[in-house]
């Protein structure tokens, strides 16, 4: 059973092939444009995504040494997403499915991410919980199996990774800046400035509260010292990082309390961050947990994950029509 799997929700383009439930190649062509407009331009992306789609999927196949008449199925990201963006990923698949008159499989970008445990061992037992962390999205997911996940809290306005984004632009680091902060962070003092928490009811979030807080922060110090940044740049990341972190893990311990739930996994393109795996791998011995955390090629956006989605999908024979669209709010 081959299924070839297309990613382009966002500024990647990827493509992979899973045989069996074995990933054969995972193809990735990042979008380096962005870079000098601080921020993802969605119709620079989906020019880019037109550019490279084939030839990403040329190199996914050959990898795999799959024919293209050898695909049993395709698959790709119906969303969250970019709309552009979504719909070169959707109409390509959509073609290649029909020309080779075979399934097409639409995936939630979001599962897929949850699913990207079960690529490698060790794999999470059902049912366990994920914290799925991203530039657009700050979830905390009840995973009851394969295609079953329901959301039991949520960032009520802005996402982590969005936190994490535009301090670096507060902080004049370059795009992308969640990496940087964690560069920086590695050096500097957590302790060194305090900023608030805030709370929500349940187990939602909320980090629109925080970004204001830290540019009112740096507002106040380079007024009093406009060189504040510079010399303060590490310990500065590393107190962002730390109260993020705990706002993350605080919400998370009290899900993991509520359901009983000790099978406790992270995803998404913010698990890559340092700070986050090390604290939740502390936090997990401290409570008695199993911790399940992504290697790193599984963090950010890729099309193994939504190949492992993908072959779930094939096995309960959940496919759908050409006339599928793609949903960029797509949720559970």
């Amino acid at each position: 059973m081959n299924i070839l799997a297309i990613e382009s929700s966002c500024d990647e383009t990827a493509a992979a092939v899973i045989s069996n439930g074995n990933i054969r190649s995972n193809r990735i062509a990042a979008q380096l444009i962005h870079e000098k407009y601080g921020g993802v331009v969605p119709e620079l992306a989906s020019r880019a995504h037109q550019q490279h789609i084939v030839m990403v999927v040329q190199q996914a196949l050959s990898d795999a040494k799959v024919h293209k008449k050898q695909l049993n199925a395709v698959a790709f990201t119906r969303g969250p997403g970019l709309l552009g963006a979504l719909l070169v990923g959707a109409s390509f698949a959509k073609a290649l499915a029909l020309g080779l008159d075979i399934p097409l499989i639409e995936v939630n970008h979001m599962q897929a991410h949850v699913l990207a445990h079960f690529i490698e061992d060790p794999k999470p037992s059902f049912p366990f919980l994920c914290l799925t962390v991203s530039g657009g999205h700050t979830q905390i997911v009840l995973v009851k199996s394969y295609l079953d996940m329901q959301i039991i809290g949520q960032t009520q306005d802005d996402a982590v990774g969005e936190a994490f984004d535009k301090t670096a632009k507060l902080l004049g680091l370059p795009y992308p800046g969640g990496p940087l902060i964690d560069r920086y962070a590695q050096t500097g003092n957590p302790q060194a400035f305090a900023f608030p928490m805030g709370d929500m009811p349940n187990l939602d979030y909320s980090f629109s509260g925080i970004k204001t807080a830290i540019l009112y922060f740096l507002q106040q110090q380079t007024k009093q010292n406009p060189s504040f940044i510079e010399q303060n740049l590490a310990d500065i990341c590393a107190s962002v990082q730390h109260t993020l972190v705990k706002i993350l893990l605080k919400k998370l311990q009290k899900a993991a309390q509520q359901t009983g739930i000790s099978e406790v996994a992270i995803a998404g393109g913010v698990s890559a961050n340092s700070g986050l795996r090390n604290a939740l791998s502390e936090l997990g011995t401290a409570q008695g947990w199993q911790v399940y955390i992504p290697r790193f090629d599984y963090c950010t956006d890729n099309a193994a994950m939504i190949a492992m989605a993908a072959h779930y999908k094939y096995l309960s024979a959940d496919f759908c029509p050409q006339t599928v669209s793609p949903l960029p709010r797509m949720t559970f």
